[in-house]
């Protein structure tokens, strides 16, 4: 019988055309599985490898990153560096221009006392294997006194460094130098308030337009203008413990929340501004406009699918009509 193998046919090409494009993307949730990384206290995108994540261990574990894959939450590479002494409290990565890593030895489990921090510069490897690099140091100080600081970002465009200290009743977005210098000691100065958080990581997108902030348990998203931050909507994120991460995928369309513990999963959601995603989401769940379901109660990739079908059974029983004729 024809026609079963008709829908059949047109069941399978849906299923290819609406499979999500985070699948294809890598930017789909994974499990960090290496035993040695229980406290992923930042995590950050690679430009240079897709679907690899770099990221690190909090305190008491050394000059080290792991570069993650996300399809199989394996580590592929352990870069040790040289160069930075013994660090005390690493708790962010970024990138930044040039496939420069940045490290931000800058937590202070003395609620603030440390006369200074730390800030580590390296070159992302091109190949990724176990192998040592030189690390750059620069000297950390902020203009109004000590504090304890978990997230660090580089501008994608400018290479400028930035700090948001964590304080339960909310912190200061700190900004570095336009260059950081290897010699003396750079001064970090508070440029905007960043309320009603506590700032556990904090991500730019690739384009250099918008900034997440996080906390254990939310974040809030704000166009960048500069620096002069402007706070645009309340996100929800996945509950996964002690959620201490986050990073923008190297497309900017997705934010990748990760935690600490062993096993650690890390999880996607709709970045703000992405495609269809401008609605806030402060339960973290889908909205029409942030990607799930619409007013037609189809999700985005379900209506992609449904227009697929239609167009596949178009052209199947045109197939047969024809060949009816002949």
């Amino acid at each position: 019988m024809r026609r079963p193998s008709v829908f059949l046919a047109a069941a399978l090409l849906v299923g290819a055309l609406a499979v999500p494009a985070s699948a294809a993307d890598g930017d789909e949730e994974f499990t960090i599985k290496d035993p040695r990384i229980t406290e992923s206290s930042g995590l950050a995108a690679s430009r240079l490898h897709p679907g690899i994540y770099w990221t690190h261990n909090d305190s008491d574990d050394g000059a080290y990153l792991y570069a993650v894959d996300s399809a199989t939450g394996e580590t592929v590479a352990t870069i040790t560096m040289t160069g930075v002494g013994s660090p005390r409290d690493v708790e962010a990565i970024s990138i930044g221009p040039g496939n420069q890593i940045y490290v931000g030895d800058i937590g202070d489990n003395l609620g603030g006392t440390w006369p200074h921090v730390w800030i580590y510069r390296l070159p992302e490897p091109k190949d990724l294997r176990d192998q040592t690099i030189r690390a750059t140091q620069y000297v950390v100080k902020y203009s109004d006194g000590a504090r304890d600081a978990e997230s660090l970002v580089v501008h994608p465009k400018t290479g400028r460094v930035y700090i948001l200290d964590k304080n339960e009743k909310g912190g200061h977005l700190y900004e570095g130098p336009a260059e950081l210098s290897a010699s003396g000691t750079n001064v970090f100065r508070p440029v905007a308030a960043v309320p009603d958080l506590e700032a556990t990581d904090a991500t730019l997108s690739p384009d250099g337009e918008h900034l997440v902030v996080r906390s254990y348990f939310g974040a809030i998203a704000y166009d960048w203008d500069g620096g002069d931050i402007k706070r645009k909507q309340r996100l929800g994120v996945p509950f996964l413990g002690q959620g201490e991460s986050v990073t923008y995928t190297a497309d900017g369309k997705k934010l990748m929340y990760g935690a600490e513990g062993a096993d650690s999963p890390v999880e996607p959601q709709d970045a703000p501004g992405a495609e269809g995603t401008d609605s806030p989401s402060g339960n973290g769940g889908s909205s029409a406009s942030d990607g799930g379901a619409g007013a037609d109660g189809l999700s985005g990739n379900l209506k992609t699918g449904a227009i697929a079908a239609a167009a596949a059974l178009v052209v199947l029983f045109g197939l047969r009509r024809l060949r009816r004729r002949n």
